[in-house]
């Protein structure tokens, strides 16, 4: 085709590099992705530091990524030339392995992961599987939906899976997913408590719709929680198995600690209370295309969005460095333009 366009990729673990490369055309049920915006998230570490097996490089990283179809692959019905999508984490499925084959993709043991098997968004051009791609509303900005994509569906999910109305519904953490899964508990009408570490978000969890606000830093967590009858179900964004670990006394009885946030320490679990009450520690993992639409579809019907900042692709690394240090408040979109 003789097209060029602009990518950061990573060269060796570590690396950034801005290069160009060949358009190339999709293969068959693929679609060919002119990027607007993608998201830098704290998974991207799995590629950029080498974080997760097999990876290849160079590899072009990022799987918030939004844009609009500018060619089609062959086998191609279901979508069309100009509409506007986003890819997230998942790829795309093999369809073969046993998980698969029981309805539950989104847990695919050989999985298409977008910018850590394949090329992500962190260019202005991609490839993309057509299973994997979710419309995105006219009421909703690229900007606004590209964390949406992974750290929405990842907050979504596990509420809505976790969680009934009415229920005591705890935030651990208000930061990347925290600040979007305090927003989707009040509107999913849930008894809203976010838990922050120190009183610098107390003055942002009223305003995100938090009903009560806990300072880990000053208060017992799972003491403040029983006081308030039990949390149903706790979200864990923040990555410290520490701190994950000491909310379990905050659980009400048949209560659930649904962890999201991915810790480098273990999580220290006491098995009296889990077996005395009936409570649980599960994990959740973003969810399927069609869950990430749910996703979009709710938080245009509820007006959730993200607190984010917007840098260009060519500052990539500070924007991914900036996400990592926890300076970005809350999370970073890389804009082609």
């Amino acid at each position: 085709m003789g097209a060029k366009y602009k990518a950061v990729e990573i060269s060796a673990p570590g690396i950034f590099r801005l290069v160009e490369r060949s358009v190339v055309s999709p293969g068959a049920g693929q679609v060919r992705i002119r990027v607007d915006v993608c998201g830098v998230c704290h998974s991207d570490a799995g590629t950029v530091e080498a974080q997760l097996p097999g990876i290849v490089y160079p590899r072009v990283p990022g799987h918030e990524a939004i844009g609009r179809i500018e060619e089609i692959g062959p086998g191609v019905t279901t979508w069309s030339v100009g509409q506007r999508v986003g890819v997230g984490f998942f790829g795309g499925e093999d369809g073969t392995c046993e998980t698969c084959r029981r309805g539950d993709t989104v847990y695919c043991q050989n999985p298409i992961i977008t910018g850590v098997t394949t090329d992500g968004g962190y260019a202005e051009e991609m490839i993309a599987e057509t299973r994997a791609l979710v419309q995105i509303p006219d009421d909703l900005k690229s900007e606004d939906a590209a964390p949406l994509v992974c750290a929405g569906i990842t907050t979504f999910n596990a509420l809505r899976n976790a969680g009934r109305a009415g229920d005591t519904v705890a935030i651990q953490g208000i930061g990347g997913l925290g600040h979007l899964g305090v927003q989707y508990a009040r509107k999913m009408g849930f008894r809203t408590v976010a838990i922050g570490f120190g009183p610098d978000k107390e003055h942002l969890a009223p305003k995100l719709g938090a009903h009560i606000y806990i300072d880990a830093k000053s208060e017992d967590v799972g003491a403040a929680l029983q006081k308030l009858g039990g949390a149903d179900v706790i979200l864990a964004t923040a990555p410290s198995g520490s701190a994950i670990g000491s909310l379990i006394p905050g659980l009400a009885v048949r209560g659930k600690l649904v962890v999201v946030g991915v810790s480098g320490d273990a999580i220290p679990v006491n098995g009296v209370p889990l077996i005395f009450g009936g409570r649980s520690v599960i994990g959740s993992l973003t969810g399927r295309a069609i869950e990430t639409q749910d996703t979009l579809d709710f938080s245009v019907l509820t007006d959730v969005r993200p607190m984010i900042e917007t840098l260009p692709l060519s500052r990539a690394e500070e924007a991914y460095k900036r996400m990592m240090s926890g300076d970005a408040r809350f999370r970073v979109v890389l804009t082609m333009t």
